[in-house]
């Protein structure tokens, strides 16, 4: 069964957009969890644009013992104001599993993954010490990438496949190259000794395809088109027909 993980930076977003504390981050969490999804995803990020050192805090407490809490971030991204730093976020609320993303600090989404063949020697400390934490990592990749062996060698056990460019061809019509490399990665990562998860404009119309071309798919991290889905059917609803699709 593949994992499905609700990610909630954009309700931070609409919260942020009036200053205030509505609508409520955990709420939102609360809502998911009850609806069945195995997993709660942020992304902070040092201009806290969204979710906010205290929203992942606030988070790590509520998913503590029912479902897994994924942070993603880029590793290197250091302290801004009351942003403590992104690994230093993380030694405080070890959560179970943390996405390495290459992300540069004001970059408005992750829009490619690690150079593996690069960034191998300067993520495997990094990589360590998240192990030693408790923490699963996974490292986000291109469809397509090369050197996969290497995030092995460095001690991570997963990666994510940035799904974007497969999104947009399947907007397209003209998916199958897209597709494909996807399901050529995961192959390739699965080989490596990887478990492979995925994540990046993924909606209800384009999920099915993907999960039948990646046996195994272990999960994936949904956030904005979730969220906009949700607008006008509902959060709990729109979450148990993401459940429906990955079943």
């Amino acid at each position: 069964m593949t994992v499905l993980s609700v990610n909630l930076n954009k309700v931070a977003v609409l919260r942020n957009s009036r200053g205030e504390d509505q609508p409520d981050v955990c709420a939102a969490a609360r809502v998911c969890i009850d609806a069945g999804c195995g997993g709660i995803t942020v992304h902070p990020r040092p201009d806290q644009r969204h979710i906010r050192p205290d929203d992942v805090r606030a988070l790590a407490a509520l998913t503590r013992g029912r479902v897994e809490l994924n942070v993603e971030g880029n590793p290197w991204a250091g302290p801004r104001g009351s942003y403590p730093g992104f690994l230093a976020l993380v030694r405080e609320v070890r959560p179970q599993q943390v996405t390495l993303v290459p992300d540069a600090d004001a970059q408005l989404t992750s829009d490619h993954g690690f150079d593996l063949a690069a960034d191998a020697a300067r993520l495997a400390p990094v990589v360590a010490e998240l192990r030693a934490l408790g923490c699963r990592v996974s490292l986000f990749v291109d469809a397509g990438a090369s050197a996969l062996d290497e995030a092995a060698r460095i001690g991570a056990q997963r990666i994510e496949i940035y799904t974007g460019p497969y999104a947009r061809a399947f907007a397209r019509g003209d998916c199958a190259r897209e597709l494909a490399l996807c399901a050529d990665t995961a192959r390739r990562a699965q080989q490596a000794g990887l478990a492979v998860n995925a994540g990046h404009d993924l909606n209800q119309r384009n999920l099915g395809a993907l999960k039948q071309a990646i046996p195994g798919l272990a999960e994936v991290s949904i956030g904005h088109a979730l969220i906009g889905e949700a607008l006008y059917d509902g959060l709990a609803r729109t979450v148990r027909n993401y459940l429906a699709i990955l079943a």
